[in-house]
């Protein structure tokens, strides 16, 4: 399924300081989404330190890969800016996102749009059911999910896995903010979408470090939680019955 942009639809990949797994990625990307398309991927730079962009920009032109598009945002702004500013730029009926750092596998995502093309789902997140990742990090996300879930009043197994996929309409008209990418599927129900989960594979980070810790997210996690909650009882949300 198309629409009039003759896109199935849009890849957004946030990039910061990933300049070992940029170009193998691409390869991955390639290789496992162009027998589905037509598509596009955006890879958003988010003013990275290191060699990413350079590496990014010259995988283009040795593959002369014009379903490639690459944004750089002019300041580092974080991993939800990255996300939304690549979805402004989409032009496709349905987004799906995938993190930068190789650990999602590309190849989970054509069956999520599948899903939505369907029309029985507006969206569709992933859960990472045999996480890669040290004890630490998997125990701290349960707990998180756990409050989160407390909080928010909604039910999301694993709210930081990066790749899903959701109507176009529907990602770009949830509310804004630093943080929104860990609760999309939250949002999108919260605006009358329909939203499931389905079982994605996850593989250990093999370069590059990690840019998330407890330390760094258990505070911001719990304002944005209940940032979320008051959000369920304020946001518009409306259907149009006729005009005549």
């Amino acid at each position: 399924m198309t629409d009039r942009s003759g896109l199935r639809f849009t890849l957004v990949v946030p990039v910061f300081d990933e300049e070992e797994n940029v170009e193998p990625l691409l390869d991955e990307v390639r290789d496992t989404l162009l027998p589905h398309g037509p598509f596009e991927a955006i890879f958003v730079d988010d003013k990275s330190r290191d060699r990413s962009l350079e590496r990014m920009k010259a995988w283009k032109e040795r593959n002369t890969a014009d379903w490639l598009r690459i944004v750089t945002l002019e300041q580092n702004r974080g991993q939800s800016t990255a996300v939304l500013a690549g979805a402004m730029q989409s032009r496709a009926p349905i987004i799906a996102t995938l993190d930068g750092d190789r650990q999602n596998d590309p190849a989970d995502l054509p069956k999520m749009i599948a899903m939505i093309e369907s029309g029985a789902w507006d969206g569709v997140t992933g859960v990472r059911r045999k996480r890669k990742d040290t004890w630490v990090r998997r125990r701290s996300s349960a707990i998180g999910n756990g409050v989160r879930n407390w909080i928010t009043g909604d039910r999301v197994t694993d709210s930081a896995c990066g790749a899903k996929a959701y109507r176009r309409e529907l990602f770009l008209a949830v509310p804004r903010f630093h943080g929104m990418h860990r609760f999309m599927a939250t949002l999108v129900r919260y605006c009358g979408g329909r939203v499931t989960e389905i079982d994605v594979n996850h593989r250990p980070r093999v370069a590059g470090q990690a840019k998330y810790g407890i330390g760094n997210r258990a505070i911001r996690g719990l304002k944005d939680c209940l940032a979320v909650r008051w959000m369920r009882s304020r946001v518009i949300v409306y259907r149009i019955a006729e005009e005549s």
